[in-house]
């Protein structure tokens, strides 16, 4: 056991009696297992105490542990054992062949044996065989190395070298020969060992894997027929076996799977990928290699040779790449080339099968180094965007270089101090010998095939050579080597990183050093600003602009780019695009007022605050214009505003700029600035206005001058205002009446509530100040305070605002008195009214208040609601009223307006038709919905066929046809009319009955047929004008079927009266009729001798002399007129003369005395002896008994309720 820090001797460890063929230790380290030809197994602590030891019948060839857990598998010539500590014996397998070698699955599952027979057997974890794989090579090809590829889950990134290199521990057979600690680095320049000069180049690279290889469980297999196969866990090949033209003997995977390390009778290590392409040598033996392993989880790789040497190598990998402004290519997985956008983060993978050596990128162009050939891509299109390259030429020729640089149309290869141009077929074209080793080289751009390198030497020589020129051009000569170089964008500066670790920058054209800084390894200038650049080393980032002192900032890695606020950062493997704020160097250049410079480097991206200091500063220095880029560029319209208005001020010609930077200062809060500004130039009232707007009112006393009284009363004017805001209102009332503004007073004691000053206020105001008095009186009103309301009223005379006020607070009685003295403000007062009244369902009253207003059209809409109301609630009486109403409302209208007489008549007829129809329907609907009828049969009968010849039209709202019908059937069935009760039963099978009613329709139905079908002549209305008797059911309504002559019913039995209408001839007047009527003499009735007095001794007796029928009448006129003008098919009223007139007795004439324009309606009785009556008010017809009767009942009329 050697220490591996220097190689010593820790121990011997004598346990075993023959020689040691195998060792393996556990995976935590706390022990390991020995294996001799003595057929023993020994296990160890990693104290160096052994603690078991068992046998087997044969030596022991190789042991391994299980990498999960302590099972040991040890395996001799004709067995293999199983053992774990949890098992008291070793679980024993016997095998047909001897086993030269055996290997774990990562996940300890399975168990890979392999035979010298050339058959590779895998077991469970309890030994059973589940894949046997039998090569073609058989016993002549003996495995001698298997190993499982370690990788379950390949990580995405690996963050760091020392995750990337990884190793196992070496163990050997014999007593080794320590050898020289070697070290071996896949870097930038060689392959580098102490004592050993192979040269194989690389370059920097950044790794990344796949988030899950699927290869998963793949196993190695080296055997002595010269081949490395692959295998799946199922015993399936991967591909083809690889021919290796050496014998191995020892195979071993670094940790992560990603490399693979064989050694055997070629005297050397190769490193192969993870697919077997190998990749170069790691270290030169002089006898075979017998084993080699790589420790875990480090780049440390262990090998033991037949000789007994032991090496000891540290593999280094240093990254391959390629940059060119936003393009980063670089390899992966060693034979593989990512190029990477970074600016989009898009990239691309170009696969390869052979180790990538050097990329470069130029532009378009790609070219990539293999140690047999360069291939030269392109991208399919000139799009910036575009990340699909195709190979454009194949070099098939092997190159030695330091240094790889592609062009548009050349390749550049540097050979120390040699840099040859080749064309994309091969053919060198030019070639340059410099005086020193080369150090750096740099495409800087040019016209496609005379592009221009910037070239940096050992020896401090820096050259810009031309691709099509065989001069070199030296740009200048320092002390110092070269280590890195870039120019700047507009080629005048030269910036140098020697090998001090210093950056020096230069003018190129006078030679001159500007200056330098310590602490660089890598420097670069921003692309889009001549004087900024920036350099990394010590794990700073280092900005500098013009000659202001270096900002720093922590960052670990190399600058490779700057381009405007992105620096492109190499950090071990990754590339990075890192957005640096460039504000450090915008605020170098505040700080010397150097604005405009200050906005070119804030363009290239800072922060918001950053912006907005640049904006203040500008603002300060009177730099109008990039003040106002910079606060555009924050949205900051209110500093916007202000450089508008200076720009527009200075227009206008004002050009005082202490007046404009004092507005600045009173912007920007720096009052006490500003106002020394305003009144050093002469603007006093400014700074006045200021601090008495900013409540600084000791401050703004300074300024009061010559003590102005406007002055002194717009401060304390101010001052109130400062004393409401800052919630000390009663002061502030006292310095608003003190300075005038009663308003202001009044407004902060209302909304207080302080009656008391308001009342205080109100009567110290002359009543000439109006409006503060109304203020006054709104804040009574809104405090429920109207009788102070009123008396301010009172005071200024405002008599309109008193009225509103009553009607406000719904003093009515005050209102209406105030009305009855002022007649103008009648609607003011009975409108609010009428609308306070229909408001609390008082509608009635809102009518007769709207009526009173004269708001006609309010009255009757009023009305409309009443009546729709009513017959809505089914009270079918009230709607007759409301109707009635209505249409005496229509007439009033027609009477007032005579725009509107046609439109209003037509609607007094409607209304009144609709007011007898509702009256009417009342007594129909009490019958069929209430259980008890209070009216007679016959007046029911009357009542229905009425209202069925009225319904010819569309039926109103709420009148059932189905009632009508009924209560018409029940009646004439009870009265004998049968005929009639049949055809209403029959109507009544064509509507819609309700549920309560079909049992009684449907039995009335069938009763009636048993009924003769005709009806009593009892029942047959007479027309009194033709004495024609009319049918019971009238398909012309309510009008005789002889002479068209309209019936006149009685209102409350709605029996035919014995009435007929006459009209007037032209030219009579309705007065002039009256007149005529009332000149009638008394006439003799003939009939006087029927009664006969007898006298006898005691007694007195009258008697009725009965024995003549005979009847001898003296001519009437009028009856004449009626005989003479009866018959025709269309109605012919009766029209009389002032004959007829005069010829009339007053009383059998009824005059219903319409107000105009309507005429009146004159009708004449044909029986005088059966008294009619007439309402006065509604001028509706009943006989005199019934309607003594009605008014004893109702105390009104029925109809009008009058």
């Amino acid at each position: 056991v050697y220490d591996t820090s220097d190689g010593t001797l820790i121990q011997p460890l004598k346990g075993h009696k023959d020689t040691v063929y195998c060792v393996a230790y556990a995976k935590d380290g706390k022990r390991f297992a020995s294996g001799s030809a003595d057929k023993s197994v020994i296990i160890w602590t990693s104290k160096l105490e052994g603690i078991l030891k068992y046998t087997h019948n044969d030596s022991i060839q190789c042991v391994s542990y299980n990498p999960l857990t302590h099972q040991l598998a040890s395996c001799s010539s004709g067995d293999f054992g199983l053992w774990s500590p949890e098992q008291k014996s070793v679980s024993k397998h016997k095998t047909s062949c001897k086993i030269t070698c055996c290997s774990w699955t990562n996940d300890g599952q399975y168990l890979a044996l392999g035979m010298f027979n050339g058959i590779v057997s895998i077991r469970n974890k309890n030994g059973d065989e589940k894949v046997k794989i039998e090569r073609p090579g058989g016993s002549s090809s003996p495995i001698w190395s298997i190993c499982w590829n370690p990788s379950r889950l390949m990580p995405c990134v690996l963050p760091s070298l020392s995750d990337y290199i990884l190793g196992f521990w070496l163990c050997c057979q014999s007593s080794p020969e320590w050898s020289t600690w070697e070290q071996v680095t896949f870097g930038l320049e060689t392959w580098d060992c102490l004592d050993w000069k192979s040269t194989l180049r690389h370059q920097n690279y950044y790794f990344s894997f796949f988030g899950r290889d699927e290869r998963n469980d793949i196993l190695a297999v080296a055997d002595w027929g010269q081949k490395l196969s692959f295998y799946h866990l199922s015993g399936k090949q991967i591909g083809k076996d690889r021919v290796l033209n050496f014998d191995p003997c020892c195979i071993s995977y670094f940790t992560k799977g990603e490399y693979l390390l064989l050694g055997g009778s070629d005297r050397q290590v190769s490193l192969f990928t993870r697919d077997g392409v190998r990749l170069g040598t790691v270290g030169e033996q002089s006898s075979w290699v017998w084993t080699c392993k790589v420790k875990p989880d480090s780049n440390y790789v262990v090998i033991g040779c037949q000789d007994g040497t032991i090496s000891f190598y540290q593999l280094i990998f240093s990254t391959v790449h390629g940059l060119y402004k936003d393009r980063y290519a670089y390899r992966d997985n060693m034979t593989d080339v990512i190029v990477q956008h970074l600016i989009t983060e898009q990239k691309v993978r170009i696969k390869g099968r052979e180790l990538v050596k050097k990329i470069a990128i130029y532009k378009n162009r790609l070219a990539i180094q293999m140690p047999e050939k360069i291939l030269i891509y392109e991208l399919y299109s000139d799009d910036s965007a575009d990340m699909y390259y195709r190979v454009k030429e194949k070099i098939i020729k092997k190159f030695e270089c330091n240094l790889l640089v592609v062009c548009s149309d050349h390749i550049i290869l540097c050979q120390e101090k040699r840099l040859q141009c080749l064309s994309f077929s091969g053919v060198k074209e030019r070639e340059w010998l410099m005086e020193s080793l080369i150090r750096y080289i740099k495409v800087i751009g040019g016209p496609p095939g005379r592009e221009g390198l910037l070239v940096g030497l050992k020896n401090g020589q820096i050259l810009k050579i031309f691709v099509d020129n065989a001069l070199a051009i030296v740009l200048l000569k320092q002390s110092t080597a070269v280590r890195c170089l870039d120019m700047s964008a507009s080629r005048n500066k030269l910036a140098v990183v020697d090998e001090n670790d210093t950056c020096l920058v230069y003018d190129i054209h006078t030679k001159e050093l500007l200056f330098q800084e310590p602490n660089a390894n890598s420097v670069a200038w921003n692309t889009q600003c001549e004087d900024m650049l920036c350099f990394s080393g010590g794990g700073y980032l280092n900005i500098k602009a013009s000659n202001f002192p270096v900002h720093q900032q922590k960052l670990q890695g190399f600058v490779v780019g700057y381009n405007g606020s992105k620096i492109f950062c190499l950090h071990v493997f990754s590339m990075s695009a890192v957005e640096v704020p460039q504000s450090a160097p915008m605020y170098q250049y505040l700080e010397r007022k150097m604005f405009k410079e200050a906005y070119q480097i804030a363009c290239l991206g800072v922060t918001d605050a950053d912006w907005r200091e640049l904006a203040m500063e500008a603002l300060e220095g009177l730099e109008f214009e990039t003040a106002k880029k910079a606060f555009t560029r924050v949205r900051d319209l209110r500093y916007l505003e202000l450089i508008s208005s200076i720009e527009d001020r200075k227009k206008q010609g004002e050009n005082n700029d202490d007046l404009f930077l004092a507005d600045v200062y009173a912007y920007q809060g720096k009052f006490h600035e500003a106002a020394k500004l305003y009144k050093r130039s002469g603007h006093e009232g400014l700074a006045l206005e200021m601090y008495s707007d900013l409540r600084m009112f000791d401050h703004a006393k300074e300024f009061l001058g010559s003590g102005d009284p406007k002055d002194t009363k717009m401060l304390i004017k101010k001052q109130a205002d400062w004393a409401k805001d800052i919630n000390d209102p009663k002061a502030a009332v006292q310095m608003y009446l003190s300075a005038g503004e009663h308003m202001k007073a009044i407004e902060i004691s209302g909304d207080h509530g302080w009656v008391d000053m308001l009342i205080e206020i109100a009567r110290k105001l002359d009543k000439a100040e109006r409006e503060p008095l109304a203020k006054c009186a709104f804040y009574f009103k809104q405090l429920d305070n109207p009788g102070y309301a009123a008396e301010t009223y009172m005071k200024v005379g405002d008599l309109k605002a008193l009225v509103q006020l009553h009607v406000e607070t719904h003093r009515w009685e005050e209102a209406f008195a105030l009305s009855e003295k002022h007649p103008e403000f009648k609607d003011e007062v009975y409108v609010p009214y009428a609308q306070w009244l229909a408001e609390s369902d008082r509608f009635e009253e809102a009518q007769k208040a709207f009526h009173k207003a004269g708001r006609q059209r309010e009255a009757v809409r009023v009305l409309e609601q009443l009546t729709h109301n009513a017959v809505v609630e089914s009270r079918f009486n009230d709607a007759a009223y409301y109707y009635w109403m209505l249409s005496m409302q229509c007439l009033d209208i027609a009477q007032e307006n005579e725009g509107q007489q046609t439109e209003m008549l037509q609607k007094f007829h409607d209304f009144q038709h609709l007011a007898e129809v509702y009256h009417v329907y009342h007594f129909i609907q009490r019958y069929t919905e209430e259980p008890f009828s209070f009216h007679l049969p016959e007046t029911l009968f009357n009542i229905s066929r009425f209202l069925l010849h009225s319904l010819t039209k569309e039926t109103p709202l709420g009148i059932s046809k189905v009632n009508t019908l009924l209560a018409l059937a029940k009646q004439s069935k009870a009265l004998g009319a049968y005929k009639l009760a049949r055809h209403a039963y029959d109507k009544l099978q064509g509507l819609q009955i309700p549920d309560r009613f079909q049992k009684s329709v449907e039995l009335g139905s069938l009763t009636i047929r048993s009924k003769p079908f005709h009806d009593s002549e009892e029942l047959v209305p007479l027309c009194y004008r033709c004495s024609t008797n009319n049918p019971l059911l009238n398909n012309l309504g309510n009008v005789c079927i002889n002479c068209r002559q309209p019936f006149v019913f009685s209102a409350s039995s709605y029996e035919v009266l014995h009435l007929v209408e006459f009209y007037l001839e032209d030219g009579i007047t309705d007065e002039e009729a009256v007149a005529l009527i009332d000149l009638e003499a008394p006439r003799v009735n003939k009939r006087e001798n029927k009664w006969q007095e007898m006298l006898s001794d005691n007694t007195q007796s009258l008697r009725l002399d009965d024995s003549t029928d005979i009847i001898i009448e003296d001519d009437d006129p009028f009856t004449a007129k009626l005989s003479f003008e009866q018959g025709g098919s269309q109605f012919v009223p009766v029209v009389v003369s002032r004959a007829v007139l005069r010829a009339m007795s007053r009383r059998d004439v009824l005059i219903k005395r319409w107000p105009r324009p309507l005429r009146w309606q004159f009708y004449r009785s044909l029986l005088p002896d059966a008294s009619i009556t007439m309402c006065p008010s509604c001028f509706q017809m009943f006989h005199t008994e019934d309607y003594e009767l009605l008014i004893l009942q109702h105390n009104c009329c029925p109809f009008c309720r009058w």
